[in-house]
């Protein structure tokens, strides 16, 4: 799932900051303040300018709602 959600971010132009938690030295500290942030699943984790927006359901719902991109210019993250 976390392809997936980086390859439709990406494909709007953003260039995702991505974190493998399994593969940097505290990743299971970052994995368990990400619980207790109300990520379940905690990963992916998807962050839009600074803000915890949630993992891929939310994700999609934006995308869906056609909110996804107003977000991302909104971030900075993408310019059209």
């Amino acid at each position: 799932m976390s392809h997936t959600i980086k390859t439709l971010i990406s494909g709007f132009g953003a260039n995702p900051t991505v974190y493998e938690l399994d593969e940097i030295q505290d990743g299971q500290q970052v994995e368990r303040a990400l619980q207790q942030m109300g990520c379940k699943p905690s990963i992916p984790a998807v962050f839009i300018g600074q803000q915890l927006i949630g993992g891929p359901n939310q994700i999609m719902t934006l995308q869906v709602k056609n909110q996804l991109v107003p977000m991302l210019m909104r971030a900075g993250a993408i310019w059209i």
